[in-house]
């Protein structure tokens, strides 16, 4: 007769939490940067230090693999991976000029 298989056990309450609190821990981030041509690049991410690093490595986006080495601007932490997406579309949108103040404030 075969063995049966052992199932895993269920979580507890304090492995939930854990998880939980790790999963928080990383805060969403909308970050401009300013390219060495002038322009900026906006985006989103969980660890701003990693993802600055990568743009000047030539390793983050398309865009800034060749405007680099780029330089933070600003950041704003947001709550979670939906509003740092939202905010981020919407900065987008806006004129370069909207931009600028919105920098500036």
């Amino acid at each position: 007769m075969p063995k049966k298989k052992k199932l895993p056990a269920a979580k507890t309450k304090a492995a939930k939490a854990k998880a939980a609190k790790a999963k928080l821990a990383k805060k969403w981030h909308l970050y401009v940067l300013l390219c060495k041509d002038g322009t900026l690049y906006c985006g989103i991410t969980n660890d701003l230090e990693r993802r600055i690093s990568q743009h000047n490595a030539g390793k983050g986006a398309r865009y800034t693999r060749g405007r680099g080495p780029v330089s933070l601007r600003r950041s704003w932490p947001q709550k979670n991976k939906s509003a740092a997406l939202r905010a981020e579309y919407s900065f987008k949108k806006l004129s370069r000029p909207c931009k600028e103040m919105y920098l500036a404030a």
